[in-house]
Order: structure tokens, then C-alpha cells, then sequence
């Protein structure tokens, strides 16, 4: 197992996952990679509550709160009061939100397209089912156990 902890390690280190400040690369905010993947979240759900989010993110609500804090203050986030049960916050991404989101995006889509340009079509394909299959092998193992299974040593 040892070659696998390698590769992820190596890929972790080049995807650029432990970049602390990374998105003021690509959009000029000041938007943290945890805040990003937040951002992340709220569009794809489509206005979830704060817990569906952390849990999504494997966050305690904490910590999520206070990210989620944050983005108010930067005004990339709303927070609301669900109408059917007061005890829950639903969040939706701000027009700014947006933005962000979509600049990430643009980066993103450039940066994985450089990246697949150095492989075949059928390199691509075997990549992208690969890595829906640990994905689902992640969730498989998430379910069996009854918790988030981090590879990372410090989760």
C-alpha cells in the first residue's frame, strides 16, 4: 500500500490541495480553500441547510459556522431561516458568491485541461472513471464504517 500513499501524496502535493491561499490565484479574493469547497457546496446543493453542508464537507458545525461567518462578511454568502423548521440556517450564495464561484471555475476548467492535454482521449477516460470509482470505493468504506474514512493522517 505503501505506492499508493505515495502516488496521493504526490498528487495531493501537485494538484496544489495543500495551497492554504488558493484561490487568490485565480479570482484575487481572499477566500480560503476550505471556504471555497464551502462555496462549492452551497451552489451544487442548490440553498442547503448549514448541516447538510458540513456533513457533505465532513466539518464539524463549529468550524463550518465560523467559515460560513466569514463569507457573510465578504458578502459571498446569505443566511436565512428555513420557513419550515426556524432551528435551521439555509444558505445561498450572493451574486458576488457567484462570481467567485465562477472565476474558481474558469481557473479550475483551464488548469485541468492543461493537465489532460498531456494525456490521450483514452488516458482521460481511464482517469476520470478511476477516479469516480475511488470516489465511490471512499463512500463504500464512509458506509460501512459509519464515518468519514480521511486518508489524511491529521483529519
Amino acid at each position: 500500500m505503501e505506492c499508493v500513499r505515495e502516488k496521493l501524496q504526490i498528487f495531493v502535493r501537485r494538484f496544489g490541495i495543500l495551497n492554504a491561499s488558493c484561490c487568490e490565484f485565480c479570482c484575487d479574493e481572499q477566500v480560503s480553500l476550505v471556504q471555497s469547497h464551502i462555496l462549492y457546496g452551497i451552489r451544487r446543493m442548490e440553498n442547503p441547510s448549514m448541516q447538510q453542508v458540513a456533513d457533505e464537507l465532513g466539518m464539524d458545525i463549529t468550524t463550518f459556522s465560523r467559515q460560513v461567518k466569514s463569507l457573510v462578511g465578504k458578502g459571498l454568502v446569505t443566511r436565512k431561516t428555513s420557513q419550515v423548521d426556524r432551528r435551521v440556517s439555509l444558505l445561498c450564495l450572493t451574486d458576488a458568491g457567484m462570481d467567485v464561484m465562477n472565476k474558481i471555475d474558469s481557473y479550475m476548467e483551464t488548469k485541468i485541461e492543461l493537465v489532460f492535454s498531456c494525456m490521450t482521449s483514452f488516458e482521460r477516460e481511464v482517469v476520470t472513471s478511476s477516479l469516480g470509482l475511488l470516489n465511490e470505493a471512499l463512500a463504500k468504506a464512509d458506509e460501512e464504517t459509519g464515518h468519514n474514512i480521511n486518508i489524511a493522517c491529521c483529519n
